[in-house]
């Protein structure tokens, strides 16, 4: 009978909410049984199947500074025991995803370095510098493997892609880090051999009446989708894609270079590149779709009037979009009134911080189901 058992058991076991990580900790105390249910690989599997979607265990905040950077913080959104922060002088959170959280961080003595943190099982492992001058950078972090549900990539194997600028060539360059090989690719770099990118810099000088440009790279959260991903620069909106597989870097229009602000750019549920912005008190979302002759193309799909769904004390006080959680259709706006969250599929809205000068907010999604050596440490206190 224990096998029927541990089947009804598990049925109900499975639809323990995994943004409520506490339920399944309490469980494994109910008795042994149970237990050996939740210490099963499977059932680990089967659960994060069942529900899909990683729920959101933190978010990470960049607060605007003119100076220096702001104290570190992960603020987790559930009851998950969190690892601490990683020990550091100085930080900053660059990206999150798969599981894990890319920081720059400083350390007296050792200078800048990456550090690649999971927050749920504590494990850290340092990256060297890639070689290439930054005054203004941003990074990814990613899972590179083929098929992977990314469900549970804890203790996998990891890509980093750096992508900065610099005052003294002003030139944008990229470079990606496989934790496979321990080593940096040779970086490349966005120059006048891209027709996008010569196009971009001439419209832009034309439109400031100038004859300098620096294009600088947009401090923010890049999108990763398939072998590609994406980055902002600061001026006109212009999009850098960097194909980490082929290390190739290029550049991709914009829906309309000089009309939108407050560009964050996300991952859609269909796998296509989402370009989120403001116009006047609207939030507009663009698709970027591969037409019938096969030509990529951008596609207004959304629009929401922010002023009927999300509260403003001060009219002066625009909102700003912080970030987007990938894949899920979640968009991050900040107003002085706190930080919201609107999801695209149902326009549900959900206060999740109090007002601040946010910069961006990274998400860190993931499953904090607990693992075998904890389940292990609670069968020796179980006497049921």
């Amino acid at each position: 009978m224990a096998p029927l058992i541990d089947d009804v058991t598990a049925e109900i076991l499975l639809r323990l909410p995994p943004d409520e990580p506490e339920h399944l900790f309490r469980a494994a105390l109910v008795c042994k049984p149970w237990l050996r249910v939740l210490r099963d690989p499977g059932f680990r599997r089967r659960y994060r199947t069942f529900h899909g979607t990683p729920p959101l265990l933190g978010l990470l905040h960049r607060l605007q500074v003119i100076q220096g950077d702001p104290a570190p913080r992960l603020a987790p959104t559930t009851s998950a025991p969190l690892s601490p922060y990683p020990d550091c002088d100085r930080s900053r959170a660059l990206d999150c995803r798969h599981g894990r959280v890319l920081l720059h961080v400083w350390v007296r003595g050792r200078g800048w370095h990456f550090t690649v943190w999971d927050p749920v099982t504590g494990d850290q492992q340092s990256l060297p510098e890639p070689g290439i001058p930054w005054l203004i950078y941003t990074a990814a972090v990613f899972c590179p493997v083929a098929g992977c549900g990314h469900l549970d990539c804890h203790g996998g194997p990891f890509r980093v892609v750096f992508v900065a600028t610099d005052d003294y060539d002003e030139l944008v360059k990229a470079a990606v880090y496989s934790s496979g090989t321990a080593a940096w690719s040779t970086p490349v770099t966005l120059d006048d051999g891209c027709e996008s990118y010569v196009r971009h810099r001439r419209d832009v000088l034309a439109a400031d009446g100038s004859f300098y440009y620096i294009p600088y790279v947009e401090p923010r959260r890049g999108v990763v989708i398939g072998d590609e991903t994406y980055f902002a620069l600061r001026e006109g909106n212009a999009i850098i894609k960097y194909d980490w597989a082929k290390n190739c870097i290029s550049m991709v229009d914009p829906p309309d270079p000089n009309v939108y602000d407050d560009v964050a750019l996300m991952a859609m549920e269909d796998g296509s590149l989402g370009f989120p912005c403001l116009e006047n008190s609207s939030l507009c979302l663009f698709s970027r779709k591969v037409n019938a002759e096969g030509d990529a193309e951008w596609m207004r799909c959304r629009a929401i009037k922010l002023e009927k769904v999300i509260p403003v004390a001060n009219p002066d006080e625009e909102p700003v979009v912080v970030g987007c959680a990938e894949g899920v259709g979640v968009i991050f706006v900040s107003t002085d009134v706190g930080l919201f969250t609107i999801k695209l599929n149902s326009g549900l809205v959900k206060k999740v911080a109090e007002s601040g000068k946010y910069f961006s907010v990274l998400p860190y999604m993931g499953f904090y189901t607990p693992d075998r050596g904890r389940f292990s440490s609670l069968a020796r206190l179980t006497d049921v």
